[in-house]
């Protein structure tokens, strides 16, 4: 794609999240959501393949169910209560309509059969993006919208977030696929805490973006799309490889590593909320995550390709070099628990 080409879709997103971020307006909100829409069609399609013009297609249709649902939901709001502001859904309907466009828009289960789909359908590249900059905008509404929203709905939506997230990625031998269901479950993890505590939200997102940043990062620089390609990796790049085990580690929440601390700090806070038996069951559901974290750790550095005849050899071809952001995003990724102290400080 033409640089200047790209540089243009790429200010675009960073303008819809922006003016989302800025507006306390239902219509500038939607039109900021409906730039980053149409700004990453054009880089999810851009290899001309059947799947990935598929991809865009779902993407669109999606998305642009999501956006009339909340314009539907706005308009509804104003007429009922007269105003637009985002902070004042005191329509019980309405804020139901909003949240479920919100969760749509996202991938939160039940509404997320689209999210793995299309994820498989793009290259690693643009599935960091739809992973991590396209989770943002609308999560920013959801927090703003959750003190307005039924607890029930938002439990509801977490849990089956986490349960479907954990066992959806059981049975998946597509990378992309398993990162589509990782990111469905640790929006459960953030979605559960908002209404509690936003800033808990803030920091599971954070710590979400930089061990999935990391994690992308890792697979296009080994060039790896399926599971059997992951266990010739060690003879590529062997640093890296180990690396990678402690990244997809911690993005199942395996203590000392840094994706332990947003999930210890959100149980604590729910125990002490008085929802036990909610941090019971989201605690047992990211067992479920973390089983297919190490199935592909142990896909990783304890197999040899291929293990049955009816496989094909990959070709080993030339790694890329390590660059900054990956490097910089793996430090992030595994050594961020000893600073929890001074961030629960923070938070509190």
């Amino acid at each position: 794609m033409n640089p200047y080409v790209l540089s243009i879709f790429f200010i675009s997103l960073g303008l819809g999240t922006t003016l989302t971020f800025m507006s306390s307006h239902w219509l500038l909100a939607w039109m900021g959501l409906e730039i980053n829409t149409l700004a990453i069609i054009p880089l999810m399609a851009q290899k001309h393949h059947p799947r990935a013009v598929e991809a865009a297609t779902k993407y669109f249709l999606i998305q642009a169910t999501a956006a009339a649902m909340i314009l539907f939901a706005a308009s509804a709001n104003a007429w009922i209560c007269g105003q637009w502001d985002i902070n004042q859904m005191s329509h019980p309907l309405t804020s139901t309509i909003t949240m479920t466009a919100l969760a749509l828009k996202i991938g939160l289960a039940p509404l997320h059969l689209w999210l793995p789909e299309v994820l498989q359908g793009i290259t690693l590249n643009t599935g960091l993006i739809l992973s991590t900059w396209q989770k943002l905008a609308p999560l920013a509404l959801i927090m703003q919208t959750a003190n307005n929203t039924h607890p029930f709905l938002l439990t509801a939506l977490a849990l089956s977030s986490t349960l479907i997230g954990g066992w959806g990625g059981l049975n998946q031998t597509q990378l992309r696929k398993i990162l589509a269901y990782s990111s469905i479950a640790h929006l459960g993890w953030m979605i559960l805490v908002s209404q509690m505590a936003p800033q808990l939200t803030l920091l599971a997102l954070a710590t979400y973006i930089v061990m999935t940043t990391s994690a992308f990062l890792m697979l296009n620089n080994i060039n790896s799309t399926k599971t059997i390609t992951l266990a010739s990796a060690w003879t590529k790049a062997p640093t890296l490889t180990a690396l990678t085990c402690l990244v997809l580690l911690s993005l199942g929440g395996l203590p000392p590593l840094t994706g332990f601390m947003p999930k210890w700090l959100i149980i604590q806070e729910l125990a002490n909320q008085g929802f036990a038996p909610t941090a019971t069951i989201i605690a047992l559901t990211a067992l479920l995550s973390l089983y297919f974290y190490l199935r592909l750790t142990y896909a990783l550095s304890l197999t040899l390709s291929p293990q049955v005849a009816s496989a094909s050899t990959p070709w080993r071809t030339s790694m890329m070099r390590p660059t900054l952001a990956l490097s910089t995003a793996t430090v992030l990724a595994t050594c961020l628990l000893p600073i929890t102290p001074s961030v629960f400080v923070l938070l509190t």
